[in-house]
């Protein structure tokens, strides 16, 4: 947890710079526009949709209209939540990642040789992909919203899982190589895991909760180079002009 933790200070530290600042709202911005507009064209037919599906017509049979209607409208907003939060997750990843990566590798991680691949294409399909998983994992967890409690812990897990998947790598793709990154993955599930859930929590809060997708990429950019840092026992493997 020590690494969390310090992940965690440092992505509030890295808030007082201006730069970052602009990162972190650019992807923000796009999920409350992008609610907005779901919420306004495709609510009420989302919940038209689950109200002519169990178990809403099984609370509609006994009476109970008004709690059908409250879930309907509950299950259409968080899907509306999953849908923005999963596209500024897209775009913080591909988009964003890259340059906060590149502006902290030039600034407080300058010891930390890049000895990866830069590829975007890599990164891209490995956020699409997770994207993917995410989605699928959704769709077959959503029995289990029917459960006290799970409609809240199921939602925070998923998006734990994405966080992990989506950053972890990106972060590290271009100053680990494929061994380092082998060795950093097996050794860090655990705390990389923990740091999702860290930021899935926060995305649960309002107003907060759109500033996650990128405050997520910044959290596993700091895990994650110091983590190679330590990883690397703090030689400098750099030669000026040359990559090793």
């Amino acid at each position: 947890m020590a690494e969390v933790m310090l992940a965690l200070m440092r992505t509030l530290a890295s808030l007082r710079q201006g730069k970052i600042w602009a990162y972190v709202l650019l992807p923000a911005l796009f999920s409350l526009v992008l609610s907005i507009g779901l919420a306004v064209w495709g609510l009420g037919a989302l919940v038209e949709q689950m109200m002519a599906y169990p178990p809403m017509t099984f609370l509609v049979g006994w009476g109970l209209l008004w709690l059908a209607h409250i879930l309907a409208y509950l299950g259409g907003w968080m899907a509306i939540f999953a849908v923005a939060y999963l596209t500024a997750s897209l775009l913080a990843a591909i988009l964003i990642l890259p340059l906060m990566l590149k502006h902290l590798a030039q600034t407080e991680y300058q010891d930390v040789a890049p000895m990866g691949r830069d590829s975007f294409v890599a990164a891209a399909v490995n956020s699409v992909w997770a994207s993917i998983l995410f989605v699928g994992g959704w769709l077959l967890t959503l029995p289990l919203w029917l459960v006290p409690g799970f409609s809240l812990i199921v939602p925070m897990l998923l998006m734990a899982w994405l966080n992990r998947r989506t950053f972890a790598y990106d972060a590290l793709s271009m100053h680990a190589t494929d061994a380092e990154w082998h060795v950093l993955r097996a050794q860090g599930k655990g705390p990389m895991f923990m740091l999702g859930l860290s930021m899935a929590l926060l995305a649960h809060l309002p107003v907060v909760g759109l500033l996650v997708p990128a405050l997520a990429a910044l959290s596993f950019i700091h895990y994650g180079l110091e983590s190679l840092r330590r990883t690397r026992a703090g030689a400098l493997v750099t030669i000026v002009g040359e990559r090793i």
